[in-house]
């Protein structure tokens, strides 16, 4: 059960978030919890999208976007994101269950998608005072000063989702998966 209203319906959102919510359902074809929960702020929800879009045309690719937000959710403890993200990176971003089972362990079976994914980790758990030596294993994995910005962005952004659905109570509406099956 949420902690504050869920929306039940884009009408029942207020009036500054249905058109963004109208835009998520454009896009995706439904209107996740995560979207409705957040809609009962509309600054909260339009700065979402915002930097969601601005970081879907960085230089990550879709699948290492993916694989931080495994690795970020399982550090976080967020069963609806980690249900989120395995059914996006699986139907989506294409990764198999081998490569999702790793980014959840803060790993990858791709060599330089698991220095992004390592680096995401350590950034959660210092909460960002990574030590020049992660910095240096990042770069040597061959990303540039603005893709290490970019996953330091995304490790924000899904630290984001991650606190808003665990405080609030968010309900899963994707596949189930829990932090303690990892």
């Amino acid at each position: 059960m949420t902690r504050i209203p869920l929306p039940a319906s884009i009408e029942d959102a207020p009036a500054a978030a249905r058109p963004l919510l109208e835009a998520v359902k454009a896009q995706l074809g439904s209107v996740p919890n995560l979207f409705r929960i957040t809609a009962n702020s509309p600054a909260a929800l339009g700065g979402y999208l915002e930097l969601n879009g601005a970081l879907a045309k960085g230089e990550l690719p879709a699948g290492t976007r993916e694989r931080i937000a495994l690795a970020v959710a399982q550090k976080n403890g967020c069963d609806y994101c980690l249900s989120a993200h395995s059914y996006i990176g699986k139907n989506m971003a294409k990764l198999d269950d081998a490569e999702i089972a790793a980014n959840r362990r803060g790993r990858s079976t791709d060599p330089k998608a698991d220095a992004a994914v390592r680096f995401a980790t350590a950034l959660v758990e210092t909460r960002g005072s990574v030590p020049e030596t992660e910095i240096d294993a990042v770069k040597f994995a061959g990303y540039s000063d603005a893709q290490i910005v970019e996953i330091v962005a995304h490790v924000a952004l899904n630290t984001l989702t991650n606190y808003l659905n665990e405080a609030l109570g968010t309900p899963i509406d994707f596949p189930v998966v829990t932090k303690d099956a990892a």
